[in-house]
């Protein structure tokens, strides 16, 4: 299977300021991580807060270099976090999907071809067109989810956001995940929610204290979790 996206050895540390220094307190970030991405999985990554998943993503999308190691990706890259990012409030839905797709490197006129499906899978209908300082954090979620899945990047790197909305919604959501799966894409997920890695996650990343404890197949790595956070 081809890999899409190799990390090797890398680390990141965010150091603890000298106030809050104590022999028990360590730098946190990630810590020696290596990793291979392949085509076509649905990658889950979990861990308790603070244990470096959404920092991980991060550096997986070049928002953060990593001190040292290495990261070398195959491919188009697509990063959705939070609910928001990236978008103008005084701007209409339209316009931000226009400046989120420019964001993702996306032209005028592949977005022209795809605006009408982004529009109609985030469910919007006639607020499409006005400022999204009017929306909802879900329907703020709905249009960035539409985006950022629309263009079909080689890897999509989702952040907590596929658990917003309703139910509805999030089981649409979860079907284009496996949809871009089923088509060769291949998707990087960061959730708390055990219940949604365990539906769609090809494989599981666990994560403690921004270094690697293990990876696998979902029930066993979440089973493992469960035990590290003693709810056995």
């Amino acid at each position: 299977m081809t890999v899409v996206m190799r990390l090797e050895n890398i680390t990141l540390e965010y150091p603890v300021p000298r106030q809050y220094r104590k022999e028990d307190v360590r730098p946190s970030g990630i810590r020696n991580l290596s990793l291979e991405v392949k085509q076509g999985e649905i990658l889950g990554i979990i861990g308790r807060n603070g244990s470096g998943k959404s920092t991980l993503l991060k550096m997986m999308a070049g928002v953060f270099p990593p001190d040292s190691g290495r990261i070398a990706m195959a491919g188009s890259v697509s990063l959705l976090a939070g609910v928001g990012v990236g978008f103008h409030k005084e701007l209409t839905g339209r316009e931000n999907a226009y400046l989120y797709g420019a964001l993702m490197g996306r032209t005028t006129k592949e977005i022209d071809v795809l605006i009408d499906e982004i529009k109609s899978f985030a469910e919007l209908d006639h607020h499409f067109d006005r400022p999204i300082r009017t929306y909802s954090s879900g329907m703020k979620s709905r249009l960035g989810i539409s985006v950022a899945t629309a263009f079909k990047p080689d890897l999509l790197l989702i952040d907590e956001v596929l658990g917003v909305g309703d139910a509805s919604f999030r089981k649409k959501s979860e079907e284009r995940v496996k949809q871009l799966m089923n088509e060769s894409g291949t998707v990087v997920i960061v959730s708390h929610s055990m219940g949604l890695l365990s539906s769609i996650c090809t494989r599981i990343l666990l994560l403690n204290d921004g270094e690697f404890v293990t990876i696998g197949d979902p029930n066993e790595v979440l089973l493992k979790y469960k035990e590290l956070l003693k709810l056995d």
